[in-house]
């Protein structure tokens, strides 16, 4: 008999848009606590309690029922009352909660499986601390404002707001649909109950949203009925959509119908998009805001699945497009910005974010999106809509992102604010000398010479779509000089790998770690030196049986359970695992997806977190959760597209009317089913299966002619 091990953080959280709960499993938030009401950066409820007569409730079960509901089931301890004591087990209570953009609805039901009459007081505590994320996230709460609370009798309205100058946050909590009014006194909401037996109670508390001014409304539907309103409406109307996957193998049938519920999860309502058309949120609960990095990459994971994703990421990012020089915020005209805020502390700008540019490598990956959406989608207005955002890339690129002119990218904050390392290992111990010793001052990473190359060869193609051949020739020379100068400087002969950066000196830093995995996906690493990195990447200490740590286990600052130093990320393993495809390493690819799958469904709900860790795996454990890390999170769902579009080897030519596959399905995946993938306009519906050890495909449904064996396709990309 086989043991189900459901790895996870004790808590439940629901989210919509800007908006996210995370409480204890029993629809709690007992302060102090990193959990509460979270709104625009701001937690509006940082304690919320539940008492019959000054007695908690004992939990019974809970879970979500959408990504923005969820339902607790709770009965009461025993306690006294007037006119007599109330057995435990007595009540039954249920709390429904949904989150939509403007608020949240909260519903109560009580029922007496008593065979006596009870009348009692429920109460619920709630305290408001108006903090913002940054503080809470690093336990340094500071309260510049002042909070006033009022309680208005008749329509029994609770509301706390928060003024710090012009900075105003709002929360309006309203009884609604209740027969018995409430009272609030001594920080509680106080409801008498009468209940006969068998009989039931229901009550529903409407908690609006205030930013400044405006003050949004919750959902006034109770729970139940709000899984047919707009939001839920829209999720499933975004599964219609996606490309559909069936295949015999559980755990990756499980890990890819939980991804697609992530991604839907995580969209933000931001100016200028829709339901279908969005920016991700990074992850629950630290990173829901918009980022450049993770939209651009979770972008390019669903160019299978809904190629028209990148629009969103396009757009908004084009329009935070730095235009000038600003130290404090690391922005420099062309660069693409790395995360936004809208807090109390990006408000009075205690920090940079609004935006923040502290990121090396979102403008060249921006570059990258633009070809694979053009590619995806055969969409030429795109190149048009955006070729004035990717010229100031480019130029970026040129000007800054090179900050000495010795023909590599290299980044350092400007910023007494500003990150340390701004690669997508962004922790300020994440790069680091063999000793051990963090790398200070500049640094140029393997990684983003990778992007830059392949970057350089997508634009060289746009270029020549749009009849300008000498501009695409002045990119492809460039590339080619960089190819040449990268392998020059940052492979080492007696390791066999590539160096993890060049510091400010430009001498390697030799410390195994798994960025140049990266490197492989971009296309920059010499062909005849390939094996050598995947060998070198897929040693054991480096694989840790669970995916490919983000450093080695032998170096002195490996620390499993680090968040950047010896953990492992599933995105990171998935972009690899391109890296691995595109060199013809198919065998160690299909290592890959299949122990990161596997990792995944120790999980709660096959959800992969950001990342987990570094352990190494053995006949008698399992994957070990990362205390703090972001479930859902945008690019770690992403990686299971990333994985089976390693096993499939397809490519999107849709300028061209052509699909280029070629597929090599593992043994423990004999089949796989595609239904709605979208290749510009058109939808296809493709079968691919094992016959022996060789991979057969057939067409089930679109135009055949537009799939077409791998050996045929020409140009940059997997």
């Amino acid at each position: 008999m086989s043991v189900e091990i459901a790895i996870g953080p004790p808590r439940l959280a629901i989210n919509d848009g800007l908006g996210f709960l995370i409480t204890d499993q029993d629809g709690q938030i007992n302060w102090p606590t990193h959990q509460g009401l979270y709104a625009s950066d701001t937690r509006l409820v940082s304690s919320w309690q539940l008492y019959a007569n000054g007695e908690p409730w004992d939990l019974l079960n809970s879970g979500n029922i959408a990504h923005f509901a969820a339902k607790i089931y709770l009965v009461n301890r025993p306690f006294a009352t007037e006119t007599g004591p109330v057995k435990a087990g007595d009540l039954g209570l249920t709390i429904g909660r949904a989150l939509g953009q403007g608020g949240m609805h909260e519903d109560l039901d009580l029922v007496n499986h008593g065979s006596e009459a009870v009348r009692f007081n429920l109460e619920i505590g709630i305290r408001c601390d108006f903090a913002d994320l940054f503080e809470v996230k690093v336990d340094a709460v500071v309260r510049r404002g002042r909070i006033t609370t009022k309680w208005t009798i008749g329509s029994a309205r609770l509301s706390t707001s928060y003024k710090n100058q012009d900075f105003r946050r709002t929360i309006i909590i309203t009884a609604h649909r209740t027969p018995t009014m409430p009272v609030y006194a001594n920080g509680r909401i106080s409801f008498d109950i009468r209940l006969d037996p068998g009989a039931t109670w229901h009550a529903c508390l409407l908690y609006d949203f205030g930013q400044g001014q405006k003050t949004s409304r919750a959902p006034r539907d109770c729970v139940d009925r709000y899984l047919s309103s707009k939001t839920a409406q829209s999720v499933s109307k975004w599964r219609d959509t996606a490309c559909k996957l069936s295949t015999p193998n559980s755990e990756f049938q499980q890990l890819y119908s939980q991804a697609v519920d992530d991604t839907a999860a995580l969209r933000l309502p931001v100016e200028g998009t829709d339901h279908l058309e969005y920016v991700p949120a990074a992850g629950l609960p630290w990173f829901v805001g918009l980022f450049g990095r993770d939209s651009l990459i979770v972008s390019l994971q669903n160019g299978l699945v809904y190629p028209n994703f990148a629009r969103g990421a396009l757009d908004v990012l084009g329009r935070f497009q730095a235009v000038s020089v600003d130290h404090y915020r690391d922005a420099e005209p062309g660069k693409i910005m790395h995360e936004l805020r809208t807090g109390e502390l990006a408000h009075f700008n205690l920090i940079p974010h609004t935006p923040y540019y502290g990121t090396a490598d979102a403008t060249p990956l921006y570059l990258i999106v633009l070809h694979s959406a053009w590619r995806s989608t055969g969409d030429f207005s795109l190149i048009e809509r955006h070729i004035a955002t990717a010229e100031k890339c480019l130029n970026w690129i040129d000007a800054y992102g090179d900050r000495d002119g010795d023909g590599f990218q290299e980044y350092e904050t400007r910023s007494k604010a500003g990150y340390e390392n701004q690669g997508w290992k962004d922790a300020e111990d994440a790069v680091v000398y063999p000793d051990g010793t963090p790398v200070k001052g500049p640094k140029a990473l393997c990684e983003l010479q990778g992007y830059v190359y392949d970057a350089w060869q997508r634009m060289a193609e746009i270029y020549d779509a749009r009849g300008d051949s000498g501009r695409a020739k002045q990119l492809r020379a460039k590339a080619k000089t960089l190819f040449e100068r990268f392998n020059e400087a940052f492979w080492d002969p007696a390791s066999g790998f590539y160096a993890f950066a060049l510091d400010g000196n430009k001498k390697p830093v030799p410390s195994v770690a798994s960025n140049p995995g990266h490197c492989l996906w971009s296309g920059i690493v010499a062909p005849e030196r390939a094996s050598r990195v995947v060998q070198r990447l897929m040693m054991p200490d480096m694989w840790s049986g669970w995916g490919i740590r983000t450093l080695s286990a032998a170096h002195p600052a490996y620390n499993p359970h680090s968040y950047q130093r010896g953990s492992v990320w599933p995105h990171d393993n998935g972009l690899i695992a391109l890296g691995f495809r595109r060199y013809g390493f198919f065998e160690e690819a299909a290592r890959i997806v299949g122990d990161v799958s596997g990792a995944a469904s120790y999980f709660k709900q096959h959800r992969l977190p950001e990342l987990y860790a570094g352990s190494a795996r053995t006949p008698t454990n399992f994957p070990v959760n990362y205390k703090r890390a972001n479930a859902p999170q945008a690019w770690a769902a992403g990686s299971c597209f990333s994985f089976l579009q390693a096993i499939i080897g397809m490519r999107a030519d849709a300028p061209n009317g052509k699909l280029y596959i070629d597929p090599k399905l593992p043994d423990w995946m004999p089949e796989i089913i595609l239904k709605d993938l979208r290749l510009g306009e058109n939808l296809l519906h493709l079968r691919f299966w094992r016959t022996g050890a060789a991979t057969q495909w057939e067409v089930l449904g679109g135009d055949a002619s537009l799939v077409i064996p791998r050996s045929c396709a020409t140009g940059p990309g997997l």
